[in-house]
């Protein structure tokens, strides 16, 4: 769809086009006025432009020459893994594991921010534990036998076994429990770590959805009283929603199972996505969800109001548990209360898969052969392309330099995400299709009409597929309502 109008027409008109589509809250989101806090990526030195060539970026754009860390194509059973391998998102370093290149790296960050705030703004705090866990912990809660070859063992030089942690309540729990003088005056501890897990999986598959490797926020809060845990679980809950409205993703809170963590309250958040391991069902009629785990295999009706049921399958981006005093009672993690006397905390743990999120978001928001990404997330938010070398239109190659300089002095929040393909000896439309397949929402064209008087750019809104034609200074006055992380 191509249309030329005067900027402020074309800003306020595919701004409202972008947020009345419910298919493509991605671009809407970007474009909406909904931050709490403001947190500009650091750009560039001034002066210097990010350039495509020089972006360590290993690439096979051909889909039959992609292939899974065994060296199958038929084993990229996923979307998601396809086209991050294409595109050079991930490069597999052994089964389970992946490297993450430059694009991904700079997402994950970007949402790793987003979690900060997120978390912080209900009174987290961030500290950082060490992988290596000390297996006289996990033999405290009997975790190190229950936990089976699912944990990946280890022993130093001296004989002394630990293994590389999936999790750490033992470890958060026996730092809190060695502060011996907490008093309730303190309480609520929310603290919390965005670091990588292990896990031996049997079967690792779809690449960063289910790996051996991978990166998780893990919260771990410690509470008064048994009330006042579950005003901090329902408080983490509501953050965790607002988080995955802000990345334009519909998930749905479902009752679970406590499984081998414990506890006696359960909620997974699942992405409803065709590839997903998990089974949930829903009731349309009051609103009641639960994972099928936690259901009788026969039942077709809400145990709730006894509608029916609706199922779907889903991957799980986020777990949240109410374990009460199981871990404190083990490593007597105290406070002493209103009346001077010692009493256990209560506590609750939260997870967030991380890589999850940013792999279950590509699987659900792509189409079959581009990266389309969670809101806020894309690695770069604008693809400039100049002319080809030696074509017509090569005169307008300073004007696409200038257009750069221009959108990262006027637009501050852009600087560091906007990236110039500088590949002239491509056409345009190779490198069109590049940045479609990669995803950037914003790409910016120099072609035939930036030769006009006033030079007019191609913008195309990658999220909605719109095409509008703006001057320089329309460009920056359209560019300066994204939102960036």
């Amino acid at each position: 769809m191509h249309k030329c109008f005067p900027a402020r027409g074309v800003m306020e008109g595919l701004l409202s086009r972008c947020r009345a589509l419910p298919a493509l809250t991605t671009c809407g989101r970007q474009l909406s006025g909904y931050v709490p806090h403001r947190f500009y990526h650091c750009g560039p030195e001034r002066g210097k432009r990010l350039v495509l060539s020089r972006m360590f970026q290993p690439q096979n754009l051909r889909e039959d020459q992609v292939l899974s860390p065994e060296g199958r194509s038929g084993d990229l059973s996923c979307k998601s893994q396809r086209l991050m391998l294409q595109v050079g998102l991930i490069h597999p370093a052994s089964p389970g594991c992946y490297h993450l290149l430059p694009y991904t790296v700079r997402a994950i960050e970007k949402l790793e921010r987003v979690i900060d705030q997120e978390m912080q703004a209900i009174g987290g705090q961030k500290v950082n534990m060490p992988s290596l866990s000390p297996a006289e912990l996990w033999r405290a809660t009997k975790r190190w036998d229950l936990m089976g070859k699912e944990l990946l063992r280890l022993r130093d030089r001296h004989g002394k076994e630990y293994c590389l942690g999936p999790t750490h309540e033992e470890a958060i729990t026996a730092l809190v429990a060695s502060q011996q003088t907490l008093s309730y005056k303190q309480l609520p501890f929310l603290l919390y770590q965005v670091t990588r897990k292990f896990r031996d999986e049997p079967r690792p598959r779809f690449g960063l959805l289910r790996g051996r490797e991978f990166y998780m926020k893990d919260m771990y809060t410690f509470d008064s009283s048994p009330e006042a845990a579950l005003e901090t679980y329902s408080l983490v809950c509501g953050a965790y929603s607002s988080l995955f409205h802000r990345l334009g993703l519909q998930c749905i809170r479902v009752q679970a199972d406590v499984g081998s963590i414990g506890g006696t309250t359960s909620h997974e958040f699942q992405l409803p996505a065709e590839v997903g391991e998990d089974r949930f069902a829903v009731c349309p009629g009051c609103g009641f969800s639960a994972n099928m785990e936690t259901l009788h295999s026969s039942q077709t009706s809400c145990p709730a109001c006894r509608g029916p049921l609706t199922e779907s399958r889903g991957i799980e981006v986020g777990h949240t548990f109410y374990l009460g005093t199981k871990y404190s009672s083990i490593f007597s993690a105290q406070f002493t209360n209103a009346h001077g006397k010692p009493c256990l905390a209560e506590m609750g743990c939260y997870g967030l898969g991380v890589t999850r999120i940013l792999a279950a978001g590509i699987e659900v928001l792509s189409t079959e052969d581009s990266v389309r990404w969670p809101s806020l997330l894309a690695p770069y938010h604008v693809c400039l392309i100049p002319p080809k070398k030696g074509s017509r239109e090569e005169a307008a190659t300073e004007l696409t330099g200038g257009l750069y300089d221009l959108i990262t002095e006027a637009v501050p929040q852009l600087r560091g995400e906007v990236l110039l393909d500088d590949r002239t000896h491509l056409t345009i439309g190779n490198r069109l299709k590049d940045a479609n397949k990669f995803g950037y929402p914003f790409v910016i064209i120099a072609g035939k009409r930036a030769l006009e008087d006033p030079a007019h750019f191609e913008v195309r809104c990658q999220n909605t597929g719109e095409v509008v034609f703006l001057t320089r200074e329309g460009v920056t006055e359209f560019l300066s309502q994204v939102q960036v992380i």
